[in-house]
């Protein structure tokens, strides 16, 4: 479960960071911050437009992932997510 505090927290660790140059950088950052969170970093271009993001701000839209069943899923559902994508937005993408 990843619950709405946490979300409220990468959120602003990411507008901290921003602008981001390096996707992976931010991600290993975001993991050594919040180890017990799976993180990917991508584009909000990559990311379905009929999704709704968990939360969002100048620099990017967070998207739960569910990792607990065989393949890898993206979720709007809270109490099963196990890890966030960071989507970046804009000229940080």
């Amino acid at each position: 479960m990843i619950d709405a505090a946490l979300v409220d927290r990468v959120a602003a660790a990411v507008a901290a960071t921003a602008p981001v140059d390096d996707g992976m950088a931010l991600a290993n950052t975001l993991r050594e911050r919040f180890p017990s969170v799976r993180f990917t970093v991508c584009s909000d271009d990559d990311i379905p437009s009929k999704l709704v993001a968990a939360a969002e701000n100048a620099f990017c839209r967070l998207y739960y992932v569910d990792t607990g069943e065989h393949c890898v899923k993206l979720t709007g559902d809270a109490e099963v997510a196990s890890g966030l994508v960071v989507a970046l937005v804009g000229d940080d993408a």
